[in-house]
């Protein structure tokens, strides 16, 4: 396994999964969240990012992070494996307060560093609406992929771990 996309909503542990899976397979991460975000959360131009995305999703090894649906289609035609963290709303919501506590006045280590960690109303209703703005489209299109890649659904935190535990067991999905 040479690429990795990981996908879910804002809070729900790609980063975190992203992390163990780069560590575990050797691959390098990519924290889109990290190029996006320019300071002072700044966001990218679209024909920029669309070119970024495409010539990362491009490389030949990888374990990619990130939500940005607008350029999902690439990223998952490149990828070997996706995995998709389908998390209740409030766990993605607490686990972004914790975020926010954990990092408080700082810049977590998966973002620009001039990004200070931070939730306003915006991004709390991000979160909220993910499932009603983005879930159906994610699964849609993992289903179209189901034939061509591997697919891992995660839904709760003890499902993700025990497939990271199951990782490190097999050594692959």
């Amino acid at each position: 396994m040479k690429r990795i996309l990981v996908l879910g909503c804002s809070g729900s542990g790609k980063s975190t999964l992203s992390q163990k899976l780069s560590e575990h397979f050797k691959l390098p991460v990519i924290h889109l969240d990290r190029y996006y975000w320019k300071p002072n959360w700044t966001p990218t131009p679209n024909d920029e990012w669309d070119e970024f995305v495409i010539e990362t999703a491009n490389q030949e090894e990888w374990v990619i992070d990130g939500n940005y649906s607008r350029t999902l289609d690439h990223r998952l035609k490149r990828a070997d494996a996706v995995v998709y963290l389908d998390m209740p709303r409030y766990l993605c919501i607490y686990g972004a307060l914790k975020r926010r506590i954990q990092y408080h006045g700082k810049t977590r280590p998966d973002m620009n560093e001039k990004c200070p960690e931070k939730i306003d109303w915006a991004f709390f209703l991000w979160i909220w609406n993910y499932k009603k703005r983005s879930r159906s489209k994610v699964l849609n299109a993992l289903d179209q992929a189901m034939d061509q890649k591997k697919i891992v659904i995660l839904r709760t935190r003890k499902e993700v771990e025990k497939f990271t535990n199951g990782i490190k067991e097999s050594g692959g999905f």
